[in-house]
């Protein structure tokens, strides 16, 4: 197995391509690996660091007239964009998605979605076997059970898979805080989604912006 290490090796947002895979209601509704909350905020928070980087973003779901549409928290990311719906349970057989993820021309390729075990695995490990550079985001993703959570990414990893969290990514597309045209907007994602870190920023400028008592 050949290990990821090195500056190369991190991922980069002119070179990324991600895939949200079936972030439905059906597919919400057995998710006992996360706390649903938590999965939709990280999938939405997830489709809004993409957006802020410029990294195209492909919507697909799998039998929508019967599984439910996408989340609007991640399709109101994108307004307009066309959903490629799928009958294939494995998204790396939808000739439709592999090719809009061809026509980006990136190699590093970013998958979530529902459920761990079945579709994200299934593609992830395809792709992998490919050539293609695969990462999957975790806690975007959710299966129905820790344990069937815990065991793909076991497997995914085996295969060659990179495995991230949403938050982790975003830093490593931004990289540097002095690179201002996407630090502000990032920094937006963090409040609206980061829970802790985004009310402690807040805080951090409410004290900034309050005078000390005498001083006035």
């Amino acid at each position: 197995m050949t290990f990821r290490n090195g500056l190369a090796s991190l991922l980069r947002p002119e070179d990324s391509v991600l895939v949200l895979i079936d972030h439905q209601p059906y597919q919400l509704a057995n998710l006992n690996s996360h706390d649903p909350h938590m999965v939709v905020n990280n999938s939405a928070a997830l489709a809004k660091a993409a957006k802020v980087f410029g990294v195209p973003t492909i919507l697909t779901s799998v039998v929508a007239a019967r599984g439910g549409h996408i989340f609007p928290q991640i399709t109101d990311v994108f307004p307009g964009q066309q959903v490629i719906d799928r009958t294939f349970i494995n998204t790396w057989e939808d000739q439709k998605v592999v090719d809009a993820v061809k026509a980006t021309g990136r190699k590093q390729l970013i998958f979530a979605g529902l459920w761990t075990e079945i579709c994200v695995a299934m593609p992830a490990i395809q792709a992998a076997g490919e050539g293609w550079d695969v990462t999957v985001i975790t806690d975007a993703s959710g299966a129905v059970s820790l344990e069937a959570h815990e065991v793909s990414i076991q497997r995914m990893i085996a295969a060659g898979v990179n495995m991230m969290t949403w938050l982790a990514l975003a830093a490593e597309w931004q990289r540097d805080w002095a690179r201002t045209k996407t630090a502000v907007a990032l920094n937006e994602v963090i409040i609206q989604h980061a829970a802790g870190s985004g009310i402690a920023y807040l805080w951090e400028q409410q004290l900034l912006n309050t005078p000390v008592p005498g001083k006035g």
